[in-house]
């Protein structure tokens, strides 16, 4: 079992979906974080405004994103594409053409399709899609064997009323609250998000307790991150 996580910028897999990273971790999967790029311009004004320099910005925002990644548990790999804007090339593309037939993910976790506040999340949701249907071609070049079908879901984007997002997936992450909070706290560059975030999880926690059912019988205190499905499950029992 493997997890495969592709995130526009460091902080991205960290307030979306680093519950479902530490979860895999604590379940003997393997997690690899692919990130694009380093939120170096449009995601870190606390450190412009200090006045450090692009190559200092880019340093510390790699740093904390190991950091982070290595309190989830899982594997980082950074290929400083650039943002703001993030920008799709054939290099970029088949590195993450690599990436899939390396890790052959049995789940996909990437930006939901829109969003009209930062529009390098939408340009890594197509890249994610994209270069997973490059990877299952096996004549598209690339070392390793091709992947299978992985399902993809979208985490939950910072506002999602204006993103479409509608979540059809709650994970409860409670057992690992504690590693996503330390991780969040990892991300000095951002701290205005820490609340925000905190409380979003108890938001979805509620939900979840409130939709979980008499199989499940979540307590109030659940802690959760919302996700939407890219393509249709497969099943042979509803539940």
């Amino acid at each position: 079992m493997s997890l495969l996580v592709l995130t526009a910028h460091p902080g991205d897999f960290v307030w979306r979906a680093a519950g479902a990273i530490a979860l895999a971790a604590a379940r003997g999967e393997r997690p690899v974080i692919g990130c694009l790029s380093f939120g170096e311009r449009g995601e870190s004004a606390s450190l412009w405004r200090q006045g450090l320099k692009l190559d200092e910005i880019k340093a510390q925002r790699r740093a904390e994103a190991e950091r982070a990644a290595s309190v989830l548990g899982a594997e980082l790999r950074c290929y400083d594409a650039g943002d703001y804007p993030l920008t799709e090339t054939p290099a970029l593309t088949q590195s993450l053409i690599d990436l899939y037939r390396e890790v052959q993910p049995t789940v996909v976790l990437t930006h939901a399709a829109a969003d009209p506040y930062n529009h390098d999340h939408a340009t890594a949701h197509a890249i994610a899609l994209r270069s997973r249907v490059l990877a299952q071609a096996p004549g598209v070049e690339g070392p390793g064997e091709v992947i299978g079908a992985p399902p993809v879901f979208c985490f939950e984007p910072h506002q999602p009323e204006q993103c479409g997002f509608v979540p059809d997936v709650l994970l409860d992450i409670t057992e690992v609250w504690n590693r996503k909070r330390e991780a969040m706290q990892v991300l000095a560059a951002q701290k205005h998000l820490w609340t925000y975030y905190t409380e979003l999880s108890a938001r979805r926690g509620l939900q979840a307790a409130r939709n979980s059912g008499p199989n499940l019988g979540l307590p109030n205190d659940t802690r959760a991150e919302a996700y939407q499905r890219v393509f249709p499950q497969v099943t042979q029992v509803l539940s």
